[in-house]
């Protein structure tokens, strides 16, 4: 190739590099969140990424096993967890940035059955003190998540107790690994009902709540996010202040979440 056409051609390649957006020079946060986090925290990274910069990297699971993953040394820049108790298990090993911790987000818990279900027609239940929930699930069984390690289970646990029902259901309780895999239960019939968070059940077609449990009923579901303190990313903090600003809290809040 001739000297010119070569200095013409690395010319026009310094130019396309330094047009190019942030997100093509630099990696984006990996995030660690809670499972119901889905679609919101998606959206939010379509938010913040079409603001050029680098797409976050989403990792889904139930709090419980993302806390263990972190506290085993896993490589992640932010952790959102569905509950207090988990951040606190973070945060006691030692594995978050200090003053970074915020709750942004709460929820609220239903009880939902499948869309299809002919069996249960429209019926809408009054959640209350010993409401029969043992009776109305026959020989089915109720769909959670494991009530002794993740959010969304601990949270269904302490309800059902309260409610003086959770003696009754207990033994019959199909434990999923996480509120997802709960809800995919009941979505696919296996399940006659489940308790989930309304926004799970808001964001499926194949589920339909039929009660809501009192907030009193349960310690309050929040959403804490912090920077782990392993992280080294350049877009870790930014990202993490874009998620619990007003702008922020507003994706979320059009996926049916409470923001605090």
């Amino acid at each position: 190739m001739p000297t010119v056409a070569r200095r013409l051609l690395l010319a026009f390649a310094l130019l396309f590099a330094a047009a190019a957006p942030a997100s093509a020079q630099q990696r984006g946060p990996v995030v660690l969140a809670a499972a119901s986090l889905q679609e919101g925290l998606t959206d939010a990274a379509r938010a913040w990424t079409a603001r050029r910069h680098a797409p976050p990297v989403l990792s889904f699971a139930s709090s419980s096993s993302l806390a263990r993953q972190i506290e085993a040394g896993a490589p992640a820049d932010l952790f959102v967890s569905a509950d207090e108790e988990w951040m606190d298990h973070v945060a006691g090993k030692g594995r978050i940035r200090a003053n970074t911790r915020a709750a942004f987000l709460s929820n609220r818990l239903v009880l939902i059955a499948p869309a299809a279900s002919r069996t249960k027609g429209n019926l809408r239940l009054a959640i209350g003190r010993n409401f029969p929930l043992a009776r109305l699930l026959g020989s089915g069984r109720l769909a959670m998540a494991d009530p002794d390690a993740v959010p969304a289970g601990k949270y269904a646990k302490a309800a059902l107790s309260n409610l003086g029902v959770w003696g009754a259901v207990s033994p019959r309780v199909a434990r999923a690994e996480n509120v997802r895999a709960a809800l995919a239960l009941v979505e696919r019939g296996e399940a006659p009902f489940g308790v989930v968070y309304a926004t799970d059940a808001r964001a499926s077609s194949r589920v339909r709540v039929v009660g809501v449990f009192p907030a009193e009923t349960h310690p309050p579901i929040t959403y804490p996010v912090a920077l782990l303190a392993r992280s080294t990313n350049r877009e870790a903090e930014g990202f993490r202040r874009f998620l619990i600003s007003r702008e922020g809290k507003a994706i979320f809040a059009r996926r049916g979440f409470q923001v605090r």
